[in-house]
């Protein structure tokens, strides 16, 4: 079994330890995968659930998600009660367990066999993914879905911006919710794009590398993945400075930013 552990708990935060001891008490053999987000950013942790879950990897996997701003209720809480937990069962028969917050399954509402709430306390900890859910995930992990409470309709789950920052990659790439096929221009063909306050001439190009060095790239990037039905497969756009930083050139832009294309 391969588990990935995406939570907004900070690179290096001892909290992927403690989560991941209690995830290995019922799976003792499992490889655990941690990737951190940013903090309560519900959007990339959809991404990337969608991203890993829908793209080649091993057959045995579970995708353990935890981004839980406590945003669906402004009201003072009981008991660290926050979003529910839910389960989705991928194309690919990858399993995805996790809060149902913001924008975390947008990606894969569509692209889901199954979906379903897991019928599990929404509190009794601060600490839920540690404390509270691990049981759960790991039991559907091993084929147990006796937890499985309501479908969920896809309808009710908020659709994915198509206009934001995604990920800030290591490289200073912006990852974009921009789908590529909405993009309809001629190779070459020159834009202005605003993230903010910033303002920056850029290139349209179909490869990123087919610009000189020095020029700001938008073109369809490595992430994506293919749909069930055949359709085209689902690509984002990317910014990329050849030979630079786009994310610096950009002012260090905070993923779910708005971005836009004056012209």
């Amino acid at each position: 079994m391969f588990i990935c552990v995406i939570a907004d708990y900070g690179t290096g935060d001892p909290a992927f330890a403690e989560v991941s001891q209690r995830l290995l008490m019922a799976l003792p053999d499992a490889q655990i995968q941690l990737l951190s987000v940013p903090p309560f950013s519900t959007l990339a942790t959809g991404f990337w659930i969608a991203q890993l879950g829908l793209n080649p990897g091993p057959q045995e996997r579970l995708i353990y998600h935890n981004c839980a701003p406590r945003k669906d209720d402004a009201k003072p809480r009981q008991d660290n009660e926050g979003e529910g937990l839910t389960y989705a069962r991928l194309p690919n028969g990858v399993k995805v367990v996790g809060v149902n917050a913001g924008y975390s399954l947008s990606f894969i509402k569509n692209q889901a066999q199954e979906l379903h709430v897991v019928n599990v306390s929404r509190g009794g900890s601060q600490f839920r993914s540690r404390d509270v859910f691990p049981e759960a995930a790991t039991a559907i992990a091993q084929n147990d879905f006796s937890l499985l409470g309501a479908a969920l309709n896809p309808d009710q789950i908020p659709d994915p911006p198509l206009d934001r920052v995604a990920w800030n990659d290591g490289y200073g790439n912006i990852k974009t919710t921009i789908p590529a096929l909405t993009v309809n221009l001629e190779p070459q063909t020159k834009v202005v794009i605003r993230i903010g306050d910033v303002v920056s001439d850029a290139v349209y190009s179909d490869g990123s590398f087919l610009v000189p060095e020095g020029t700001l790239a938008f073109s369809p990037g490595s992430s994506g993945w293919s749909t069930p039905s055949g359709e085209a497969p689902v690509r984002w756009m990317e910014l990329f400075l050849r030979g630079g930083n786009a994310w610096k050139r950009f002012g260090k832009p905070q993923v779910n930013q708005a971005i836009a294309i004056i012209r």
